[in-house]
């Protein structure tokens, strides 16, 4: 039985909430389960000094927790004066996922800047992070569009993320914080919705998994990922 009592195919219980913030082009509140994150997505008019003049956009993302995210108060990473090496991992795998599924020619010279900032963590705060950032810059380029700054949505399609993993000898999905800490394998799927695989972070916690227990897990994160990518389109309008 796992922690949660779900059945191993089960995700959390997942909510969207599209515009949850007031000034952001695009935003998103993404719950699964206990691990909450805010999701903004804020449209800049120019990109960085490596594509000027290349007629193309750029996606980037930040990613950051609060400090009473878990149990214990975290110290706020602009007070120690860095980054930790996980913050600009997480980050980058978020603008990665994104701009697997940008046009940036679409975009033409104009920047959007995905936060993600991690209100509860209790698991899978990276996975809940991509999954909501992509309804935040869906919204953020309907709103481009509506102001005339674009002409279509330079989404070519879905990207969302699920953790799997193999608890007490079983492959499960969607891992909470209980089952994350004590699993004897974990990994991370950021999937497309037309099928597509964008990356896969896997890592055995004790004796290596097998081929088999991987395609299990990917069976998983394709099942859970469907059910994610139809909450993406209701959240959205699509």
């Amino acid at each position: 039985m796992r922690p949660s009592g779900r059945t191993p195919g089960a995700l959390r219980t997942v909510s969207l909430e599209p515009g949850f913030a007031r000034h952001a082009e695009g935003s998103c509140l993404i719950r699964m389960g206990q691990t909450e994150v805010l999701c903004t997505a804020s449209v800049d008019g120019k990109v960085p000094p490596f594509l000027r003049g290349q007629g193309q956009g750029w996606v980037t993302a930040e990613y950051g927790m609060l400090p009473r995210a878990t149990h214990t108060r975290g110290d706020r990473e602009a007070a120690r004066g860095k980054q930790s090496g996980r913050t600009q991992e997480i980050q980058r795998l978020i603008g990665r996922s994104l701009r697997a599924v940008t046009d940036m020619k679409a975009m033409g010279e104009m920047s959007v800047l995905i936060d993600c900032d991690v209100l509860t963590a209790d698991g899978g705060t990276r996975c809940a992070s991509i999954t909501g950032a992509w309804v935040a810059l869906h919204l953020a380029f309907e709103h481009c569009r509506k102001m005339n700054i674009l002409t279509k949505n330079p989404l070519k399609d879905q990207v969302a993320a699920v953790s799997c993993g193999v608890w007490e000898g079983t492959p499960v999905l969607d891992l909470d914080y209980a089952e994350d800490s004590k699993a004897d394998a974990d990994a991370n799927f950021v999937l497309t919705g037309a099928g597509g695989i964008v990356e896969v972070q896997g890592t055995a916690e004790g004796a290596p998994f097998s081929d088999a227990e991987l395609m299990a897990l990917l069976g998983l994160a394709r099942a859970g990922t469907a059910e994610l990518f139809a909450m993406q389109r209701q959240a959205v309008g699509l």
